[in-house]
């Protein structure tokens, strides 16, 4: 019987479209060991390693034990790219930004004629 932790590893991998060699990159955690969380072995990794595993997918190690945790409540790997995009931003270009968010914010597109 697979365990649930790694039905929830592989699901997320999936979704997230993360391959083993990139989770191994972002987590230090070698292939082969990753590998054994999601294959036929289905070994249930050390609390200090499920926490690289649980950080590198945005997720909480929590999510990945009991598979449990709403979607929804983890952040989007699409947002994190562009929060990572805005925090490296000059403090202008932040400010500037947060000006045309606003103003598309309170854009009315109802109002615009269609032609």
């Amino acid at each position: 019987m697979d365990s649930v932790f790694k039905q929830t590893l592989r699901a997320e991998m999936d979704f997230q479209d993360i391959k083993v060699k990139d989770l191994a990159n972002k987590t230090g955690i070698s292939p082969r060991t990753l590998e054994g969380y999601i294959g036929n072995r289905a070994s249930i990794p050390p609390a200090d390693v499920a926490v690289k595993i649980a950080n590198a997918l945005n997720v909480t190690v929590e999510y990945l034990v009991t598979g449990k945790q709403q979607r929804e409540k983890k952040q989007n790997p699409e947002n994190s790219s562009i929060k990572k995009s805005i925090d490296n931003m000059p403090v202008n270009n932040k400010l500037l930004l947060k000006d045309i968010v606003d103003l598309m914010n309170n854009y009315d597109v109802r109002k615009i004629p269609h032609q």
